[in-house]
């Protein structure tokens, strides 16, 4: 493999000392600095945009702590089920148990993230709706 495929992510300038046609055929050079190009977004579209992304992966903890917690109780029925089997079932069942902890662990830790988002959210947009029945 002689010929290697290059991806630069640089902006290029016009280069006026080499031929027009260079070595990618357009006759410009990599400058050295890459700038840093804004997308515009104001701090509350991004607060939204971060909270919807813990919600997702919220949403994403839940269904993995309910499918290793169900797969921890099938597990259990087939120790009891299957006792030739018993103690493999058993330690699966500790295994898939650890599992579902993890990731309701994880689900919650990602719903305070959200809430923190949604906080930061309403103090970027300048109005805080207040919910609170004293005070």
């Amino acid at each position: 493999m002689s010929e290697e495929k290059h991806h630069h992510f640089f902006h290029h300038k016009k280069d006026e000392d080499q031929p027009a046609g260079g070595e990618y055929g357009g006759g410009y050079s990599e400058t050295v600095a890459a700038e840093v190009v804004t997308t515009g977004e104001n701090e509350y579209e991004k607060y939204k945009k971060e909270e919807k992304e813990h919600k997702h992966k919220q949403h994403l903890g839940e269904a993995g702590a309910l499918a290793a917690g169900a797969f921890a109780l099938y597990e259990k029925h087939e120790a009891k089920k299957d006792p030739e089997h018993a103690h493999r079932h058993k330690i699966t069942e500790e295994i898939a148990a650890t599992a579902a902890v993890g990731a309701g662990g994880y689900a919650f830790h990602e719903h305070h993230e959200k809430k923190k988002d949604h906080k930061e959210a309403e103090e970027a947009s300048g109005e805080k709706k207040h919910h609170h029945l004293f005070g």
